[in-house]
């Protein structure tokens, strides 16, 4: 048995190019983010990845609300997180196999997944308990799983290294913007605007250590409550319904009073500051003024366009004055909020990631799939600048089948 394994992790490192599934379910829970590369590694700092394939698998009915559930510390119980974290395993495995066969490729086609599974709950913040000062994370759907059902060596649960070593555990995305867009010349900030928007910054000829990223506040997660909640739509699609609405600056500036946008990077955040709560205390006092959905839905997207801007201004601009902000996650595919972002941001050129050859939808995934051939290799996974980590990490455990 130990020689068989020997082999197939020696097969592995010994391969030029590897086809690796990434998979990904964010803050929003609305199904699972499938990616298939091939990654080809010219160097420890160079890799050139091609997409070949990419499919998002929507959640059995129902299941997001109860992944919502079990992230609220007033309903979750530890029998429902204990059977999920299974059901989604099957589930991300399944995903897996459906992106594959969609694409042409059988399971012996793959060499590697990388499943950041689902955040059910992220407590970056160091609190001392018995003795012990930590931070802590929790992802769901358990990577054994996933290579017990796909035969194929997975790396999973990424955030936990990064924790161990004193760091928020996010946003880890930064690794894979600093392998895939650097640039000699150009200072460029990659923004992902999935439920919770987070800003990588390269100074241009950036090395590992000159690389910074946070968290700059609510994404989609707040526009997609306020949708959900007021209209007949789950999303407000291309930002129609903001379009029309009249933003509330007076509700703007009150929601963005939030001891978070005031902290210094490195930070990170998701729905336990900015979900169901943050979006009802905006519901609340846009009744309180009879704002319409669509007046209520163009102050959610202001709020999340205002919090990225401020962002910059704040934090970033005095150190590195972008020239390029390059664009992925849902939010790039809201036109309404991407103008807004693009007005305020000016002079500052705003892109999105497919101009530069990188789908904005997949990104996300195929930075999994990336950072698990990292750890597949024995390099680090993380960046200290953006997670506050007191060094660089192996990030993952290597489940095998």
């Amino acid at each position: 048995m130990r020689f068989a394994v020997l082999f197939m992790l020696s097969s592995l490192l010994d391969k030029k190019e590897r086809r690796i599934v990434g998979l990904m379910s964010g803050t929003s829970a609305d199904g699972i983010d499938a990616a298939i590369i091939e990654l080809r590694q010219k160097e420890e700092e160079a890799v050139s990845v091609s997409l070949l394939a990419f499919d998002t698998i929507s959640f059995p009915v129902g299941l997001r609300d109860r992944i919502l559930e079990i992230s609220d510390p007033e309903h979750g119980r530890v029998d429902d997180i204990c059977r999920m974290h299974f059901v989604l395993g099957e589930l991300f495995a399944e995903a897996a196999g459906a992106v594959s066969a969609a694409a042409g490729y059988s399971m012996a086609d793959l060499d590697l997944i990388g499943s950041h599974g689902q955040t059910i709950h992220h407590l970056p913040d160091r609190v001392e308990l018995f003795g012990v000062k930590t931070g802590a994370t929790l992802q769901i759907g358990d990577p054994s799983v996933i290579a017990q059902r796909t035969g194929i060596v997975t790396v999973g649960d990424f955030r936990t290294a990064d924790i161990a070593r004193g760091g928020q555990g996010a946003p880890l995305v930064p690794y894979v913007d600093y392998l895939l867009f650097k640039h000699t010349e150009k200072a460029r900030g990659l923004l992902n605007i999935g439920g919770i928007a987070n800003m990588t910054v390269l100074p241009p000829d950036a090395g590992p250590k000159d690389v910074t990223a946070f968290d700059t506040g609510p994404g989609n997660m707040v526009i997609d409550t306020v949708s959900e909640t007021l209209t007949d739509q789950s999303i407000d699609y291309g930002g129609e319904g903001a379009r029309r609405g009249t933003v509330s600056d007076v509700l703007v500036k009150d929601m963005l009073d939030r001891p978070f946008f005031n902290l210094s990077p490195p930070k990170s955040t998701g729905r336990e500051l900015f979900g169901r709560s943050y979006a009802d205390c905006l519901l609340r006092e846009g009744r309180k003024n009879k704002m319409s959905a669509d007046d209520l839905l163009a102050t959610a997207t202001e709020i999340t366009v205002r919090s990225i801007h401020d962002s910059y201004h704040r934090f970033v601009e005095p150190v590195t004055k972008l020239d390029e902000l390059i664009v992925s996650g849902g939010g790039a595919k809201n036109t309404y909020l991407f103008e807004s972002l693009a007005a305020r941001m000016a002079p500052v050129k705003v892109m999105i990631s497919d101009d530069y050859g990188l789908s904005s939808d997949a990104k996300e995934a195929v930075a999994f799939a990336i950072l698990a051939n990292q750890t597949i290799m024995g390099r680090p996974g993380n960046m200290p600048g953006a997670t506050g980590a007191d060094r660089m990490a192996i990030l993952g455990k290597i489940c095998l089948p």
